[in-house]
């Protein structure tokens, strides 16, 4: 049976008994995976706490885990460095490989330091592990619970993604990079076409794309709604790799070799989809009319072309280079290249981060850095800060910003209050100097060519439901649950919403604190109208953006019995069933709510962007929510998500099993 990449490299670290004897892994199939290695960084320490609850003592294989410091590694305060001195502590006592802060940012390090590699998985408790597949591997975001059941057993449970198949045509024009694809992708597809799917990158187009711009794509495919996003194994990858392993030799630990790359080569076909594979969705974009674009403010998935938003001549307060989307030696170059004799603009500070210490030594040596300093720029140390709103050069009440980093929601910069907008190093640097968000060079507005085809969808697993329409329900799974229903009129509210960034790499937070920032930052009236049993209601994608668990944790802390959305991130369901919380996908009744109250762009309260609304009933067996006399269908849980539910989360399951097996 025919395979894409994706279900091939799935089949390839799943457990065999999770796989059906001689059957293919399909898209929709629940697996157990063994991922190659799962990466966590300053969240190292929360997942600590987890592995040490579920009663275990030794990490099942050291080689497996990779600590990478990066978040808040400007935070000096006893506090923090104490939490990293416990990291580096456990670390050590488990023979798990350990970067401090200062070496880079975390995917970075994982790129660098030889742990992605082509036909491999590997995953990490971070949303934009999606970059590893610009290396040809199936890199995605697990939760902190995931980690945790990782570290004591190898393996946690996945629901292999349907598959999309994006081709690139053509070559980009001069001055266009990475950026500018992505941030094309993400406005010309932004309803949804491919949420929660896995793509995998094809087309004459993708040869003409250098590493450091894959590793930008693949990295911002999460702002994208997808899980992965893998470029193939091509001459371009294979002499990186070559590049990878002298320097792994040089530094005494050669994870792979130029043989070892000569060898995956020779067997590059297995590393490829099958010629009649099938795809959920198939989409093109032509590379050469790509422009410069960029998002926002404040919504990465909305886009104006530059030479329309040049015209409008937006001031700006504060630029920046910086995080794991677009601070590699070919984006401070280019940067360097622009603001080579110019200084920054009066009223404008320019932060500038190197993706890694290597980055920035590269840097140095061929005067890219200096030629920033120069210029004016002003340099952080190597790791997330202000894009994470973290450290010196973070968003104030009213200011303005072009950001090169990857995400601009509201507030996670810093205020909320301010505004963001995404765009290329170029644009970013050009902007710094002129004062307003402009292009280093004129650009036409031409029309992007793109195309999507839905192929016909071929015949799939059956799911919990039986044929009278009824749902398997196990023991110990509730039957009914009732509440009050609060109608949260927005699409893609992110997890910065939901709980705020600042207080996501605190260890001391509170389980009343959790509970008031419970969706601060969409509406601080929210801590006056939730109440203990309530039920949230959201529209499309609730939970985008980072793999913070807190978003779905917090709204335990307050009473919340669990979201029903017209469609979930998959990260944030993930975090919610792991921790024992329900996230429900009911269209219906999101559309009547919508008619009812009001959507995304309809009405709201005048003081409250939540809108109390009627007790509402969630029906298991029926797989049906009950409002106003109405009845509204949802899909039936699975039996997985039920056992989660049942056990009070991933980690008392693995507790249970631990004990078990003592």
């Amino acid at each position: 049976m025919p395979q894409s990449l994706i279900e091939k490299i799935a089949q390839h670290h799943a457990a065999p008994e999770s796989v059906p004897a001689e059957r293919p892994v399909r898209a929709g199939d629940f697996i157990t995976i063994r991922p190659k290695h799962v990466m966590t960084h300053d969240n190292t320490s929360a997942v600590m706490g987890k592995f040490k609850s579920i009663g275990a003592t030794r990490i099942h294989d050291p080689k497996q885990p990779v600590f990478a410091i990066d978040h808040d590694i400007q935070n000096t305060s006893p506090e923090n460095l104490g939490k990293y001195a416990k990291i580096e502590q456990f670390a050590r006592e488990q023979g798990v490989d350990f970067y401090p802060a200062g070496t880079g940012i975390s995917h970075q390090v994982m790129v660098e330091y030889g742990y992605v590699t082509p036909g491999s998985m590997v995953v990490g408790s971070d949303s934009h592990s999606n970059l590893y597949g610009a290396g040809c591997c199936l890199g995605t975001p697990v939760v902190r619970t995931d980690a945790a059941c990782i570290w004591a057993t190898g393996q946690t449970w996945w629901q292999v993604p349907p598959v999309a198949r994006v081709n690139l045509t053509g070559r980009l024009l001069p001055g266009v990079v990475g950026k500018d694809v992505i941030i094309a992708l993400c406005g010309l597809y932004n309803n949804d076409e491919v949420l929660n799917h896995v793509v995998e990158f094809a087309g004459d187009g993708i040869a003409s794309l250098t590493m450091d711009q894959r590793m930008t794509i693949a990295n911002m495919t999460t702002e994208w709604g997808v899980l992965a996003g893998v470029f193939p194994f091509d001459e371009v990858l294979r002499e990186y790799l070559y590049g990878r392993a002298d320097f792994l030799e040089k530094r005494g630990t050669p994870r792979y070799t130029r043989a070892d790359v000569e060898a995956w080569w020779a067997k590059r076909d297995e590393l490829a989809a099958d010629d009649d594979a099938q795809y959920a969705v198939e989409l093109t974009l032509d590379l050469s009319t790509v422009i410069p674009h960029v998002s926002g403010p404040d919504h990465v998935k909305v886009m104006e072309a530059l030479p329309k938003i040049e015209r409008e001549r937006v001031a700006i307060n504060k630029a920046y280079l910086v995080s794991c989307v677009n601070a590699r030696l070919e984006d401070l170059r280019e940067a360097a290249d622009i603001v080579q004799g110019r200084t920054v603009a009066d009223g404008v500070e320019f932060y500038v981060a190197p993706a890694s210490a290597n980055v920035q030594k590269q840097a140095e040596e061929d005067g890219t850095w200096q030629t920033l300093l120069d210029a004016g720029a002003i340099p952080l140390p190597s790791g997330c800060g202000p894009c994470i709103g973290l450290g010196a050069g973070t968003l104030e009440p009213g200011e303005v910003a072009i950001s090169a980093t990857n995400r601009n929601f509201k507030g996670r910069m810093g205020s909320r209050d301010a505004k963001a907008y995404l765009g290329s190093p170029a644009v970013v640097a050009a902007s710094a100097v002129a004062g307003y968000i402009c292009a280093p060079q004129a650009y036409e507005h031409v029309e992007a060519r793109f195309e999507l085809h839905r192929p016909e969808k071929r015949n799939g697993q059956s799911g919990t439901q039986g044929q009278d329409g009824s749902a398997e329900i196990l023991e110990g799974f509730p039957d009914l649950i009732t509440g009050r229903a609060l109608w949260l009129a927005v699409d893609n509210l992110n997890t910065d919403g939901i709980y705020s960034g600042e207080l996501t790499y605190r260890d001391d937070v509170t389980d009343e604190e959790m509970a008031a920032a419970c969706f601060a930052n969409y509406d601080p009236q929210f801590s006056r109208i939730g109440q203990p049993g309530d039920i949230v209601v959201s529209g499309r994608n609730f939970g985008t953006g980072s793999s913070r668990e807190q978003a779905a944790t917090a709204l335990q802390k307050r009473g919340i019995q669990c979201v029903l959305a017209y469609s979930f991130s998959e990260t944030y369901k993930r975090n919610a069933f792991n921790n024992g919380f329900m996230a429900i996908e009911c269209p219906g009744l999101v559309e009547h709510f919508e008619a009812t109250y009001g959507g995304p762009q309809g009405t709201k309260s005048a003081d409250s962007a939540t809108t109390v609304g009627p007790v509402i009933e969630l029906d298991f067996a029926a797989s049906v929510v009950r409002c106003s006399g109405q009845a509204f269908a949802f899909t039936p849980l699975s039996t997985v998500a039920q056992e989660l539910i049942v056990a009070g989360g991933a980690e008392a399951q693995v507790r249970q099993r631990l004990a078990g097996v003592s």
